[in-house]
């Protein structure tokens, strides 16, 4: 039976390792961690930032349903 392969283990751009990368988040709090990728996924997915786009115009337009209607029943 071949042995299987693990993939390379990316560095970031900036030469961090990813282990690095993972022991800083851990360190974080929950606030700026959140802050953290949600900013990261923003900078790096079109799709979000338009869905963001879309979602402030539904908001402005008033296209919008309350939490307590969605979870009445």
């Amino acid at each position: 039976m071949p042995a299987v392969r693990k993939p390379a283990r990316p560095k970031l751009r900036l030469g961090i390792p990813v282990e690095e990368l993972v022991a800083a988040l851990k360190e974080m709090d929950d606030e700026d961690r959140e802050w953290f990728l949600e900013n990261l996924l923003a900078a790096t997915s079109p799709d979000y930032l338009k869905s963001i786009r879309e979602a402030r115009e539904d908001y402005q337009q008033g296209r919008t349903v309350t939490a307590e209607d969605v979870f009445q029943g």
